[in-house]
């Protein structure tokens, strides 16, 4: 409460904000080249341009303004809670949802000492008590504006700049007038980290309570100019990897080769200059991993947040020690020491600067997946930096990291979503030796498109080795895994945990589809055994079937037919055909009167040879074809059934002539 009382004491009619920090108007003539709210109605924000400002653009923050009644009111509250405020009871409130209600509490209990406002002035007397007392002071609306990367503050009487993702770099119209308020700015900063800065401690990395990184010194300990700070802003919802590919940071292609090596236990790691996007890069392509992996992070600052559940996340300590005592300081080589007991699929180090790259390499000795990322400006540095102390990793492992990814801030040849300048994957490359890299995908600075020699790879050959899979597989996998992450984009899912549970969906889909797969190799197999089996049993009953066939057809067949029967039988029972077959002969019939009466006209004598050759030609036509057995005697049976069906026809009609004959002799 000291700085608050501090923060009271020395308010006077214009307020603090314009004594220690001022913040200037925007003057009607400045010309506005782009305007939006970032809390409506409360602050909005003008980026304009003007010879009285000077070259470039300038950032400014437009506030609701208090009347004269309106801020001794303001004051009053905030005097009232400093005694009167009472601590939340549950961890899960919101602190600025909880101090908006005791505002509204105190401003019912004390209304006739207040004043009568009507509720839209309350709501801006409410606005600026929770971003004092709550928020960040003069600096809220700038944390609150989705567009800005990066805040920063060089010291007194300097204009705070901001990193602004259409307009770059450009000064704001807050300044900081006072090393005092500043002071107590960053002391308030470092509180919200949950860490301590001050003259013995002057330097402090942190993470505010929204995740953006805090970097600060304090006073003139380290800094000639006093006090400094700067607020790497980090999205509340991170980049996915199909943010990524609408922003044309990366096409679904890379995406896919990154899920498919990713699924293997493969390593890579992501290098570039400072806010290149290694962090968001690492972070969006976490979405791509299976669920049943386990995940340790490590980190100095916790930046990370995977879509698993099955996830550890550790990071560094600094200890406050004084004189000779143990220090109680956790380092990145400790904790990655420590991960290895936890049996990771991956440990991910946010990144890697000194000598936690040796431990990191041992654990991918010992067969652990590794992520990282790393700043270099080319694989090449990047060797080189762990070569060197104080990483100081042995060539031999340098293969071990098989893929590192360069990605980096560039100009683009055309605009794209209104920018003129964007991040890009330049290179991904495969270590396969050290001072032997593979490069397997570039982009065009020229055409603004990316180009994959996939076919190439050989992490890929070294995954087909280990699966099975050959390179034609792999690839025809890796096409489907980008129709896949096409589909993801093409639906409108952006959110990384809703992209985890599609990537899910797709390793299920995949799990369904090699089981009934497998069942269906099993049922195959079964009924090719069953069937070589029962081969022989098939044509022993084939066999009996046709000469069963044929007795009941012709039950008592004539005596001029029994020599052609004779021989088709004869063909049944020896189905494994002759190479060449004779054609068949007609007996000679016996003379008796019976077979004269019955004896057929010429033309009917005709067409029985002829149907008896044409069975010739047919059974030598089916032995030339060279089928299996069953196919053979299946032929020959219906081949067997249309001369019964023929001789039983014969044979009716000759009772037929026979019966006529008696009933005209007895007439």
């Amino acid at each position: 409460m000291e700085i608050l009382n501090r923060f009271i004491n020395n308010r006077k009619a214009g307020s603090e904000t314009e004594e220690k920090v001022v913040i200037s108007k925007c003057k009607p003539h400045f010309e506005v080249v782009h305007e939006y709210w970032v809390n409506e109605p409360y602050a909005n924000i003008k980026v304009v341009t003007s010879d009285e400002l000077g070259e470039g653009n300038h950032y400014f923050v437009n506030e609701v303004e208090l009347t004269e009644i309106q801020f001794k009111t303001y004051e009053t509250i905030v005097r009232i809670l400093s005694k009167e405020f009472r601590s939340p009871k549950g961890e899960q409130i919101d602190p600025r949802d909880y101090v908006f209600e005791q505002a509204e509490i105190i401003a019912e209990k004390y209304h006739r000492s207040l004043g009568k406002f009507t509720m839209e002035e309350w709501d801006q007397i409410f606005y600026y008590v929770v971003r004092d007392l709550i928020g960040y002071g003069p600096l809220q609306a700038i944390i609150e504006d989705p567009d800005i990367e990066d805040i920063s503050c060089n010291g007194v009487d300097m204009p705070i700049y901001v990193w602004h993702r259409r307009f770059e770099s450009i000064p704001t119209n807050i300044m900081f007038k006072s090393h005092q308020a500043l002071n107590d700015f960053i002391v308030k900063l470092a509180h919200k980290s949950a860490k301590h800065i001050s003259s013995a401690q002057p330097v402090l990395d942190a993470m505010l309570p929204e995740k953006h990184r805090l970097a600060a010194t304090f006073m003139k300990e380290v800094s000639l100019k006093g006090s400094t700070f700067c607020i790497r802003k980090f999205r509340a919802e991170p980049y996915s990897v199909v943010d990524l590919i609408k922003i044309g940071t990366l096409n679904e292609r890379i995406a896919a080769y990154f899920w498919f090596i990713l699924e293997y236990k493969k390593s890579f790691m992501i290098v570039g200059g400072t806010g290149a996007g290694k962090t968001s890069m690492l972070n969006a392509l976490l979405s791509l991993m299976s669920e049943n992996d386990k995940i340790v992070t490590v980190e100095e600052v916790p930046e990370l947040s995977p879509p698993v559940a099955n996830w550890t996340q550790l990071h560094s300590r600094e200890s406050f020690n004084f004189g000779d005592g143990p220090s109680g300081s956790i380092s990145l080589f400790d904790l990655i020491k420590v991960s290895l007991r936890y049996r990771p699929d991956y440990v991910i180090v946010g990144e890697v600067r000194g000598e936690e790259a040796y431990v990191l390499f041992q654990a991918l000795a010992t067969g652990h997946g590794g992520l990282c990322t790393m700043h270099a400006d080319s694989i090449d540095r990047v060797v080189k930096r762990l070569t060197s102390p104080p990483m100081n990793v042995s060539e031999v492992y340098i293969p071990l990291m098989n893929v590192a990814m360069y990605i980096q801030r560039v100009e683009l040849p055309n605009q794209k979503g209104g920018l003129s300048f964007g991040r890009r994957v330049r290179t991904v490359s495969e270590i396969a030796e050290f001072d032997n890299y593979i490069e397997v995908s570039r982009w065009d600075p020229k055409k603004d498109v990316f180009n994959t020699w996939f076919k190439d790879s050989f992490i890929l050959q070294q995954v087909s080795t280990q699966s099975g899979m050959s390179m034609k597989e792999i690839i025809e996998e890796i096409d489907r895994r980008e129709r896949y992450i096409e589909e993801i984009v093409e639906s409108g899912v952006r959110n990384q945990s809703e992209v985890a549970e599609k990537i899910l969906a797709y390793y299920n889909r995949q799990r369904d589809r090699k089981t009934k797969g497998e069942e269906t190799e099993e049922e195959e197999e079964e009924f090719l055994v069953t069937q070589d089996e029962d081969a022989k049993d098939i044509i022993d009953m084939l066999k009996a079937a046709s000469s069963s066939m044929l007795e009941d057809i012709v039950a008592q067949p004539s005596q001029e037919h029994e020599p052609e029967l004779n021989e088709i039988k004869e063909q049944v029972e020896a189905l494994e055909p002759e190479p060449e077959l004779e054609p068949l002969e007609p007996e000679v019939l016996d003379e008796s009167p019976m077979n004269e009466r019955t004896e057929p006209e010429a033309p009917e004598q005709e067409v029985l040879e002829t149907e008896l050759k044409d069975e010739s030609s047919t059974i030598n036509d089916l032995v030339n074809e060279q089928e299996t057995e069953l196919d053979f005697a299946t032929k020959v049976l219906w081949e067997l059934a249309k001369d019964a069906s023929q001789l039983a026809v014969d044979k009716k009609m000759t009772d037929d002539a026979h019966e006529a004959e008696v009933e005209e002799a007895q007439q």
